[in-house]
């Protein structure tokens, strides 16, 4: 079972997020005109189990106006809820990544939705160019992430951008402008 608190704060951060980049706000901004499968989400004590956690979870997202092509909502959660983390986190270092491309690859060789370094993927067993097996593999990081800094987000963050080593050695987000930047993007859209 998992649950979902904070929905609506979630809908309410996209709104500012759209706003700042002059996009179009969610047509949901009042509680009452949400559909039932955001309803359905809101509230600390409201839960979702099995399977249907990715489907309300997309059709939540959609209504809101955020979507990733294809199924790769329904691989987040999954993974998410496979190695316990939060699958807004998992979805906002995906958004972040590559969109939620998993044709995306960067100059330095990162691939996929969750852009795993090919050594990086060896070394989580998994094929970085299966569209399933990058985003388990780069939730499975994550998850090694959180555990290496003590479930500190922000070092887990800056970790999946700059390595363990790097936020070891400065006991911290590195100075580094892209990952101070990366980090910033990444909670811009968890919170």
């Amino acid at each position: 079972m998992m649950q979902i608190e904070g929905l609506e704060h979630v809908i309410h951060r996209i709104d500012e997020l759209n706003q700042r980049f002059g996009l179009a706000t969610s047509p949901y901004n009042k509680r009452a005109e949400r559909p039932a499968a955001v309803q359905k989400l809101q509230g600390n004590e409201q839960t979702v189990q099995g399977g249907s956690f990715a489907s309300e979870l997309s059709g939540a997202m959609k209504a809101a106006g955020v979507t990733m092509p294809g199924d790769t909502n329904s691989m987040i959660a999954a993974a998410a809820r496979k190695y316990n983390v939060d699958p807004r986190l998992a979805a906002a270092i995906a958004q972040t990544e590559s969109g939620g491309n998993q044709e995306a690859v960067s100059p330095a060789g990162a691939v996929g939705v969750m852009q795993l370094m090919p050594e990086t993927a060896a070394g989580l067993g998994v094929n970085p160019y299966d569209k399933q097996q990058n985003i388990d593999g780069g939730v499975k990081y994550i998850r090694q992430m959180m555990d290496t800094f003590g479930g500190d987000v922000q070092k887990a963050i800056a970790a999946y951008n700059a390595g363990p080593q790097a936020v070891k050695d400065y006991n911290g987000v590195p100075p580094y402008r892209e990952t101070q930047n990366y980090v910033n993007k990444v909670l811009d859209i968890y919170r």
